[in-house]
């Protein structure tokens, strides 16, 4: 028997010349006479735990034990038991003498006690972590019991470790029998190694060795009591020394005392089942083992429950102990998703909870996860990581983005779904410095982003375009990149409020007013003037009192400057593949000045911007001057039918230069200079509806015979015609009495009213016919001033309303 245990143990070693671990440090406590090491695999380095075993000779009682506790472990999986990797017992040196000793090899754990020290919780956080731990032990207690008729013999807090995810696991094998219940009758030893338990620990039925009331008793009785010892030991924060302790209630919370004193019931009959403890317990019903459970069995739900699920795990997560998120919770939720089986709202949590990891631990973590999730044909999944990749792109390695990372993501560009393309582009940002360091492929990428700056909403642009204009590009090491971060803040300047303006781009774009490249200087102090010139409209603004107007910061953008960012292509092949700190020589820098000065001051000049080529040979050539029109790696980002249809738009590129405003037409200011003359004419009150219903001015090549009278209407409605009106006249009725009442035969002559009392209507002489020159209706050219006036009434409907209400 002796032989076969023996095989057994050193089944899997011959010797400590031969054993694949490293030996370590040992805690400071274990079960019984055993000593638990940490240690290390010499294959791949990985932490393990190292139980060891010493005896004078190899027929010691302990090392007898011990392999009993070496079998059982080897034979018993379960996930709440602790798991065996290698053993093997070997005769080791002890000075002159030699010691026979039994190794064990399992998964890194930590003794129960050192964990609760280190952890160091309290209050709910303590309780809800002790229900988990609990919950877990009393599954593997049942499991032992119920589901394979065994006695484990010794449950109490030293029997308890600790893996890496904060999992409690039952180990201490060395007592563990069979439940021997088909001979009641017989009073042998059942536990052989019953003596290794304390006397504390022992129920009165083991204390008295009455084997036959063990026998009738069902085979959880033994270690139900063991769990009771465990209850008290954690929460008393003491190790049992007295049988008599466990009458000791005040520490034990009173959601589980009604259990606790079912499991340390004085008959063994009576005792709590583990398996009852489990599911009826009121003290285990917390978010922590909820959390926890509804994340194991997370492929038996739905959809609908893991959305709602996940949804509300972020605030969870805030509540809960945060070693215990991010030891236990974390790694679950990683499995979940790797394995498919956590919708995509789980990777924001994924983030979330790693954003709490120092940036090693992330690493290791967290990003193999999420480099994973690229692979994956879920449409969710892959928008879910790309809005969140500036959370994770720079803990990416180029070699992985490379090689795991760009191949998935350049699938987007040819998407089916708008939005998802979209997001692929932004996420060019992040991973193009990674995908290839040539400088111009980070210089097109700011370019780029400029470009379609204007096609994104107002939410994505606030979150994309400073960050990687400021962040990024001005702190570029390559000039011409610093000098397209510029430039690229100028054209999208409309795009930006005040606060932004004064407290993230002009303090990022003055700092490279000392810049060593001399173009990065010139481009800096021309966006540091556009950006004080917009500050100071804000001003004036405020000012006079126009807080609604103060608040659009951004300002409109002539066309005249859509070639601005034509200078790519022309300073990127005259700078060549240089020093990215390396200055620019005067002769480049002007070039490039006179190449971006052409481009403002020609108002018809195409607005193509042209990329910077990422071709050594491309660098080392003067650009002609349609190279900013030329293609190359890039390509064209404008859209033909885009510029057709938007006209002077032009990408969005065009409207940089706000300061120059066109002078009004001559005829506008003819206009404009007749209202300023005083007109005498007798005050009269004006309708609303006459106010609002103010002809508007029309275009002189568009009605040149009324050009000369139909001035547009004044603000003060009672200095809109030199014409007097008459006094019986009612001001709702007369719609034609603020234009001009003579027809064009006598247009320099303004006619004098008959008096009221006149019954012979002169109106109907004057103003029966329409004007006879056929022009178009004052409104219809849409580009008067006020609002689109009524359809004027004929003489004839005048003549009847006049003479009735003067006769």
């Amino acid at each position: 028997m002796f032989k076969f245990l023996k095989e057994v143990v050193a089944g899997s070693g011959s010797g400590l010349k031969d054993f694949p671990y490293t030996i370590g440090e040992p805690y400071a406590s274990a079960w019984g006479s055993w000593t638990h090491h940490r240690g290390t695999s010499k294959d791949d380095g990985s932490p393990v735990s190292i139980f060891s075993l010493s005896g004078s000779n190899p027929q010691d009682r302990h090392l007898v034990a011990g392999r009993n506790g070496v079998k059982r472990l080897r034979t018993v999986r379960h996930p709440n038991i602790l798991s065996f990797l290698h053993s093997t017992e070997a005769e080791v040196p002890d000075g002159p003498a030699m010691k026979h000793t039994i190794y064990i090899v399992t998964e890194p754990v930590t003794p129960l006690s050192e964990k609760l020290k280190e952890l160091n919780l309290g209050g709910t956080q303590r309780d809800e972590y002790f229900a988990w731990g609990l919950h877990q032990i009393s599954k593997a207690v049942s499991f032992l019991n119920n589901d394979c008729k065994l006695v484990h013999g010794n449950v109490c807090v030293t029997s308890v470790v600790v893996t890496q995810t904060l999992d409690w696991k039952l180990h201490a094998f060395d007592v563990l029998s069979e439940f021997d219940a088909n001979n009641e009758a017989s009073n042998s030893p059942m536990l052989q190694f019953e003596w290794l338990v304390g006397t504390q620990y022992k129920p009165m039925e083991l204390t008295k060795s009455d084997w036959v009331s063990i026998r009738k008793s069902p085979p959880w009785a033994i270690d139900s009591w063991g769990l009771g010892c465990l209850i008290y030991e954690l929460f008393s924060g003491a190790k049992l020394t007295r049988t008599e302790d466990l009458r000791n209630t005040a520490s034990i919370p009173k959601s589980l005392l009604p259990d606790y004193q079912r499991l340390l019931s004085s008959a063994p009959s009576r005792r709590m089942n583990p398996s009852k403890l489990i599911d009826n317990s009121e003290f285990f019903q917390n978010k922590l083992v909820e959390t926890i459970q509804f994340m194991e069995v997370l492929n038996l739900k739905d959809s609908v429950e893991k959305d709602s699920f996940f949804r509300k795990l972020p605030n969870i997560a805030e509540q809960l102990p945060r070693e215990i998120v991010l030891k236990k919770l974390l790694p679950v939720l990683a499995s979940a998703l790797e394995f498919g089986s956590a919708a995509a709202p789980a990777l924001v949590v994924l983030l979330k909870m790693g954003s709490w990891l120092p940036a090693d631990q992330f690493s290791a973590k967290v990003l193999p996860t999420i480099v994973k999730l690229f692979a994956s044909n879920d449409r969710a999944i892959r928008v879910s990581l790309l809005q969140h990749i500036d959370q994770f792109g720079e803990s990416l390695t180029a070699q992985t983005v490379d090689e795991q990372v760009f191949p998935h993501v350049a699938t987007g560009f040819s998407d089916t779904s708008a939005f998802l393309r979209e997001l692929t582009l932004k996420s060019m940002l992040v991973l193009a410095p990674k995908v290839d360091e040539e400088p111009a492929i980070r210089t097109n990428t700011t370019i780029l982003l400029g470009n379609i700056a204007n096609y994104m909403n107002d939410g994505t642009r606030k979150r994309v375009l400073i960050n990687a204009f400021t962040v990024r590009a001005l702190r570029d090491t390559f000039p011409p990149a610093r000098a397209a971060g510029i430039m690229a803040l100028s054209v999208t300047s409309s795009y930006y409020e005040m606060t932004e303006i004064a407290t993230r781009i002009l303090p990022n774009v003055v700092v490279l007013t000392f810049d060593p490249d001399s173009d990065v200087r010139t481009k800096a102090f021309q966006a540091t003037d556009q950006f004080l010139q917009i500050a100071k409209q804000h001003h004036e603004k405020l000012t006079m009192g126009d807080n609604s107007a103060a608040e659009a910061t951004g300002i409109q953008l002539k066309p005249g400057n859509a070639g601005l960012l034509g200078w790519a292509m022309s300073s990127l092949t005259q700078k060549g593949k240089g020093s990215d700190h390396g200055p620019v020589s005067s002769a480049n820098a002007s070039d490039s000045q006179i190449s971006a000065t052409s481009s403002v001051t020609s108002d018809n000049r195409s607005s193509t911007v042209a990329y910077a080529p990422s071709t050594s040979s491309s660098l080392d050539q003067t650009a002609p001057a349609s190279a900013r029109s030329s293609v190359d790696g890039w390509g064209e980002v404008e859209n033909d039918n885009t510029q057709e249809e938007n006209g002077s738009d032009k990408e969005g590129w065009d409207d940089v230069d706000p300061f120059d405003e066109k002078p009004p037409p001559s005829l506008l200011s003819n206009i404009q200079a007749a209202q300023k003359r005083p007109v005498v004419q007798p005050k009269q009150p004006v309708s609303n509806s006459s106010r609002l219903n103010q002809p508007k001015v029309p275009k002189p090549e568009e009605d040149p015979l009324w050009g000369s009278i139909a001035a547009p209407a004044p603000k003060n409605a009672s200095k809109s015609s030199d014409i007097k009106p008459s006094t019986s006249h009612n001001d709702d009725d007369d719609l034609w009495g603020s234009i001009a009442a003579p027809p064009p035969k006598s247009a320099g002559k303004p006619l004098k009213p008959p008096p009221a009392a006149n019954s012979d209507d002169l109106w109907g002489a004057i103003a029966a016919p329409p004007p006879s020159t056929k022009a178009r209706p004052l409104a219809s050219s849409g580009r008067g001033r006020g609002t689109k006036p009524a359809q004027p009434k004929l003489g004839a409907q005048r003549i009847g309303r006049t003479s009735s209400t003067g006769m």
